[in-house]
């Protein structure tokens, strides 16, 4: 295995290592990529408050997320085609957060189905969802994921319609793929890409083919996802959602405080500031300058996490002295996963333990619940004075 230090190094590897059309689709956002680029870059611009002379024997990033025990303050967030990203995908990311010790949620885009992640794996995982129309699908969905023993339910609430992401559009990457002569031929080069590939049966949209009303083929899915996505979604219509699932409900994809606190009233148990990985609304605000606006509103009414541009350790320290309950990480564990499978969730997991472990102790903390605001500087005006 090569040394890697860095999610930036299971990045490069990744990109040598998967199709073009899948590497764009993990790395890109929406229009001209400002939030994209400022989710991760508004990170900088908070620094860290170093302390001395302190004892730092004993440390633990054990805490807790929605009441479930883990080992650190992370989450792998749901990523659509993530079975494309390296066969049995979402598989493999499951099995190495399971072992880490952290939840893994999955994507309804997912290429493996709900049942081949749960036969798979024997922690229980949390479920994905969107704010489809058909109510027989959510139902449906919801009950799969109840039979499959999945801890926790996400709705996602920010992709009512979705946001016009150029390099996708250029690459074909739809739901399903329109493979072309240059990505055909880009993918050829992928050797080992292709060899997993070959070897697996999921390559197809296991949560909704065999499941959505008249979806059997690529075409009537093209059809299906046209038609599916409800753009008159409003909080009556997520209290019908609640009602549907009945185990504990998370958030995904609030960025305002007003929304925060209707979520609080939709009896939601916690919500993600998200963004969207700044692939819906571009020149939104970045989620950490979003947090603590967020946090100050809805007081411990509800659990806060967040997500969008968590690259380092460093990155959910900062969130967590913010005021989140944990950070989800998406991008950078794709990247580790298209580079070595299994063993690059794993490996990407390592790194952001080591980084967050490490800076905890230099800025004086040997216990994540104990970490605070006070380990901060933080710039004035980062999250608010606008006009």
């Amino acid at each position: 295995m090569p040394v890697i230090t860095e999610i930036e190094d299971l990045k490069r590897i990744y990109r040598r290592r998967v199709p073009k059309m899948f590497y764009d689709y993990c790395e890109s956002g929406s229009w001209t990529e400002q939030t994209f680029r400022e989710n991760s870059s508004d990170f900088d611009d908070i620094y860290l408050r170093q302390r001395v002379a302190v004892d730092m024997a004993g440390r633990s990033t054990k805490t807790q997320m929605i009441g479930q025990d883990v080992s650190m303050p992370v989450a792998l967030a749901p990523v659509g085609l993530t079975g494309m990203q390296h066969a049995d995908g979402e598989i493999l990311a499951a099995k190495a957060a399971e072992k880490f010790g952290v939840p893994f949620c999955l994507s309804t885009m997912s290429i493996c189905s709900i049942e081949d992640v749960a036969s798979n794996t024997s922690a229980p995982f949390w479920m994905q969802v969107y704010t489809l129309r058909d109510d027989e699908f959510m139902q449906n969905l919801f009950d799969r994921a109840k039979e499959a023993k999945c801890s926790a339910a996400v709705i996602t609430v920010d992709l009512q319609l979705l946001g016009q992401r150029h390099k996708d559009l250029k690459n074909g990457l739809s739901a399903p793929p329109k493979l072309t002569p240059k990505s055909v031929a880009n993918m050829m080069t992928k050797v080992g890409w292709g060899l997993n590939m070959l070897q697996t049966k999921r390559r197809f949209f296991g949560n909704i083919v065999g499941h959505a009303k008249g979806v059997t083929d690529p075409s009537s899915l093209v059809t299906w996802t046209a038609e599916s996505f409800d753009q008159s979604l409003n909080w009556d219509r997520i209290r019908e959602f609640r009602k549907m699932w009945d185990g504990p409900l998370i958030i995904k994809g609030i960025i305002d405080p007003r929304d925060a606190l209707e979520a609080c009233n939709v009896g939601a148990d916690a919500i993600v500031v998200s963004n969207h990985g700044g692939r819906q609304l571009d020149g939104a605000l970045s989620s950490i300058r979003a947090l603590e606006p967020i946090v100050d509103a809805v007081g411990d009414k509800i659990e806060v996490h967040m997500d969008s541009g968590v690259r380092s350790g460093q990155d959910v320290l900062k969130a967590r002295a913010l005021g989140a309950k944990g950070a989800w990480i998406g991008r950078a564990f794709v990247y580790g996963l298209g580079a070595m499978g299994e063993a690059g969730v794993t490996r990407a997991l390592e790194v952001i333990h080591k980084e967050l472990d490490h800076s905890m102790a230099l800025c004086g903390h040997t216990d994540i619940e104990t970490v605070n605001r006070d380990i901060l500087m933080v710039p004035r005006g980062f999250s608010g004075d606008w006009d």
